[in-house]
């Protein structure tokens, strides 16, 4: 089993570097040009499930990368509830916390790391039931807490995954999902 973890492609915000949760924005027309990009690439998998986040911006990267008539929306995909830090930069927030770590500190109005990681774990609970390959696109954060679960590592060491607008990154397993 492989387990493709897909960001959109880029937002106005993405690319001015705000913290994009739950507003529901679209993509830029570049970040159309670079989902698109990912057709050929994805259209070679045999993918036996694909689910995506109900945010549009992640559901438009999934259609233009051609998985869109196949995908099922899975709401714990949505991105990172920031709460009071939606719309702000990292710097704005450093002004105000400095220090400020979301896979340790979270957010306030927001969710916290373990809400995430809840979500998270009950997407690879239906990924490990699918028999064959997973494609999942969602977003930059949840995306990274996705991966460290995937991988066993703890949630804090988040921040050590980077990510790129419309990034397809794989990893497999000669089973499921490790235990």
């Amino acid at each position: 089993m492989s387990v493709y973890v897909i960001r959109h492609g880029e937002t106005a915000w993405s690319l001015s570097g705000q913290h994009t949760g739950t507003t529901d924005i679209p993509l830029t027309d570049n970040g159309r040009r670079l989902a698109e990009r990912l057709c050929p690439v994805l259209a070679k998998e045999a993918f036996a499930r694909v689910f995506v986040s109900p945010l549009q911006r992640a559901r438009e990267t999934c259609e233009l990368a051609g998985l869109g008539n196949r995908a099922v929306i899975d709401p714990d995909l949505v991105e990172w509830n920031y709460g009071e830090y939606e719309g702000l930069t990292p710097k704005q927030i450093h002004e105000k916390v400095p220090g400020w770590l979301i896979f340790r500190d979270g957010c306030p109005s927001g969710e916290m790391p373990e809400q995430v990681g809840g979500r998270v774990d009950r997407v690879i609970a239906r990924a490990r039931v699918v028999d064959g390959d997973v494609a999942l696109f969602a977003h930059g954060h949840v995306l990274r807490v996705l991966v460290a679960a995937g991988l066993v590592c703890p949630l804090a060491p988040g921040n050590i995954f980077c990510s790129i607008r419309a990034l397809c990154a794989c990893w497999g397993t000669t089973a499921k999902f490790p235990p």
